[in-house]
């Protein structure tokens, strides 16, 4: 598991424990991988892509009263859904560049990951 993942180009870093049915993956900033080229490297093994705790960049756009994240450096789009009602508005936050952290929900057999439930959401500093 540990190879099939660290020959994804963009990850710098994987630990796995198998005794925790747990990788820990760190991406390489400016990577362009994708969620499917992830859960290619994990199903290769016969594993499942299972609930992912994550941090990721990107731009958030707003279409058909959807909140969604343009994950930076992949065409990657995922629904927003906040993990409570007190929770910080995304919607108020379009078309800004932002740092979200949340879980990735396991996807549906043969589907890639499509939401990411958030708790924080910052807009990423000026660069």
């Amino acid at each position: 598991m540990r190879v099939s993942l660290k020959s994804v180009a963009g990850i710098e870093s994987v630990d796995v424990s198998l005794e925790k049915g747990l990788a820990a993956v760190k991406m390489k900033p400016g990577n362009t991988t994708t969620l499917k080229q992830l859960q290619d490297a994990i199903t290769k093994n016969g594993f499942t892509m299972k609930q992912s705790k994550a941090i990721v960049a990107g731009t958030i756009l707003v279409a058909d009263g959807k909140t969604q994240l343009k994950v930076a450096g992949s065409n990657d789009v995922l629904q927003l859904v906040p993990e409570s009602q007190s929770g910080p508005d995304a919607t108020s936050m379009q078309g800004k560049s932002v740092v979200v952290a949340g879980i990735i929900l396991a996807a549906a057999k043969g589907k890639s990951p499509d939401s990411l439930h958030y708790h924080s959401l910052m807009e990423e500093p000026n660069k």
